[in-house]
């Protein structure tokens, strides 16, 4: 895999260039690499050996407090210790000003390697919405401690009878008495309500853990506020804490209603949080001390650069599932003797067996595990690279990077969730009856893989925001940019010995995803539209991907990618027709479909 980073980052994405620019002026290829080297280290010594143990030794709560096998815990402590929590902040609050393209593949290794144990995706992804939203006071006190790793971050949206559904979120907040403006940690509220399938909700990592949770303030009649416009954003911390960042040895109304039990993540604490039940009373009252963030009903807006980031992770996390699964197929394959090789004559039963990496189909399973984890790994990191983009390029470029970003976020979260799913399937297969059983690491990626087309926005969800919002905002402007950046690499690529074919087959794709585009819409009818925005999805999706793997291989006259980038042009892009085709037709039959015909 680290070949396959280095290549991704240096040959294809030039980050080295990054470093010409104010902010990453202090780094260097050596200071990336040195980077790399310590998580992959970590991740090799702390979370791989310990993958099987934290599936089987589930969470449970004792009664008092939640506990974990004690491989968690030194995990967590080497992730804190190295730094990676802040390693995008100010050097001047500790951080290390890394790229995110860099801090990125540097995380990739921990997802392969026990994404069930996990590192700071929630904890850096609160810190870093406080950074952006917070007052200067709860920067201070809560985000610095989160990058310290002493306290660490959740996000509280779902709710058990709302789901995905935000704007029927129930969790309300009321001023806490006299004064409660004042409060220098932000206008201080009282919290009721309850957060469903909230991650890392409660354990003993470490001292304190910081929810920020959606809820509702009120209006004048005491009337809740309908829809989405009413949600405001409070920080809930587990442990309530002074001015100072010290805790004040009172426990907010924060209480662990039950532990999910789960397919796969089982290294995970997943929660169901009571807020406000009063079994702790803080001041001596019930109710769930929270400070507001931000402005009253601008919480989602708050909410979503937090969601947004999670989005990449998951897509991260899901793509190194993937990766671990077809380095453990690729390996088994190649010392798995079975069967022999036909021939003219067919099947010799007198000559020796031969490793199943030398039959066809196996060749075939593997590649396309190939396709999907490395091209998938190629769009997580020009995600990332665009994040950098936004943040330090100039005017022109930030604006087209963040553009870029909302097409792409929809599938930089689900193409891998859906795709190395499938791919961790295949790498079943490819063990046959041991991949079925658990003397084999791979039945665990795919139960782990399962929930990533679920947390973070469901597939459905991602679809609806893909056809329903981002490629139409702004009169389509975001299409049509990311349509220019793919005319770009067919140009580049026509001109590449052997890729000639290739960029005339994506030209090809890219106009017929264009074309369906319109005719969803043109009746201007969105449930009409929308009732096939998973299979745009999935089709749009494959465009990006083949777009990626024209543009790596440009970069790369490497056989192995070659023949991952011919596979997929032959394999999958052809899918996309049979999606395209009910998205244009506007098929009904769905969205007619009568429940009482089932």
């Amino acid at each position: 895999m680290r070949s396959t980073v280095d290549f991704l980052l240096h040959d294809w994405l030039k980050v080295e260039s990054l470093c010409t620019r104010d902010r990453f002026a202090d780094h260097s290829r050596e200071t990336f690499d040195a980077v790399l080297d310590t998580c992959e280290r970590i991740a090799r010594d702390k979370y791989a050996p310990f993958n099987r143990l934290v599936d089987t030794q589930e969470p449970h709560f004792d009664g008092e407090k939640v506990i974990l096998p004690q491989a968690t815990h030194d995990a967590w402590a080497a992730y804190a210790e190295s730094g990676m929590l802040a390693a995008a902040q100010d050097a001047q609050i500790g951080g290390m000003q890394l790229p995110y393209v860099v801090e990125a593949a540097a995380n990739a290794f921990f997802a392969k390697a026990s994404v069930s144990i996990g590192a700071g995706m929630l904890t850096t992804g609160n810190a870093n919405l406080l950074m952006a939203h917070g007052s200067p006071m709860q920067r201070q006190v809560f985000a610095m401690n989160e990058f310290a790793g002493r306290w660490s971050g959740t996000m509280c949206l779902s709710e058990p009878q709302a789901g995905s559904s935000l704007s029927d979120v129930a969790t309300k907040a009321l001023p806490d008495g006299a004064g409660f403006e004042a409060d220098p940690l932000g206008p201080r509220y009282r919290l009721f309500g309850n957060k469903m399938w909230i991650s890392a909700g409660e354990h003993e990592l470490t001292e304190n853990i910081i929810h920020l949770v959606l809820a509702k303030i009120p209006d004048a009649d005491g009337r809740p506020v309908p829809g989405t416009r009413g949600i405001s954003l409070f920080i809930v911390p587990k442990k309530l804490v002074d001015t100072e960042g010290r805790l004040t040895g009172e426990r907010n109304d924060v209480a662990l209603a039950g532990l999910n039990h789960k397919c796969g993540w089982r290294g995970t604490t997943n929660t169901l949080l009571n807020f406000g039940e009063g079994k702790f009373r803080p001041g001596g009252q019930a109710g769930a001390v929270g400070y507001l963030v931000g402005q009253p009903g601008q919480g989602l807006r708050a909410m979503f650069h937090m969601m947004n980031e999670a989005r990449i992770g998951v897509g991260l996390a899901a793509t190194m599932l993937g990766m671990a699964g077809y380095e453990a197929s690729l390996d088994y394959a190649k010392q798995r003797p079975q069967g022999r090789p036909i021939t003219g004559a067919g099947k010799d039963a007198t000559q020796p067996q031969v490793r199943i990496i030398e039959h066809a189909d196996v060749k075939r399973m593997l590649l396309a595990q190939k396709a999907y984890a490395e091209g998938a790994l190629a769009l997580e990191l020009y995600c990332a690279r665009l994040v950098d983009e936004q943040h330090t390029g100039h005017e022109t470029a930030a604006a087209e990077a963040r553009l870029l970003l909302e097409v792409l976020t929809p599938i930089a979260k689900s193409w891998p969730s859906e795709w190395c799913l499938e791919g961790n399937s295949l790498a079943i297969q490819v063990h046959g009856g041991y991949g079925y059983t658990r003397d084999f690491p791979v039945e665990q990626y795919w139960r782990d893989q399962r929930l990533n087309m679920i947390h973070e926005g469901t597939h459905g969800i991602q679809a609806l925001d893909l056809l329903g919002r981002k490629v139409v905002m702004d009169g389509g402007a975001g299409l049509k940019l990311l349509a220019g950046r793919m005319q770009a690499s067919i140009t580049r690529a026509g001109q590449v010995d052997g890729l000639a074919e290739h960029a005339t087959a994506l030209a090809g794709a890219l106009q017929r995803l264009g074309a369906a585009t319109k005719a969803a819409w043109a009746t201007g009818v969105p449930e009409e539209a929308l009732a096939n925005a998973t299979p745009y999805l999935q089709a749009f999706g494959h465009v990006v991907l083949a777009w990626i793997w024209l543009d790596v291989a440009t970069a790369a006259a490497e056989p192995g990618r070659r023949a991952a980038m011919r596979y997929f042009f032959a394999y999958e892009l052809p899918k996309i027709d049979a999606w395209l085709g009910v998205v244009a037709a506007r098929e009904d039959v769905c969205r007619t479909m009568d429940e009482a015909w089932f």
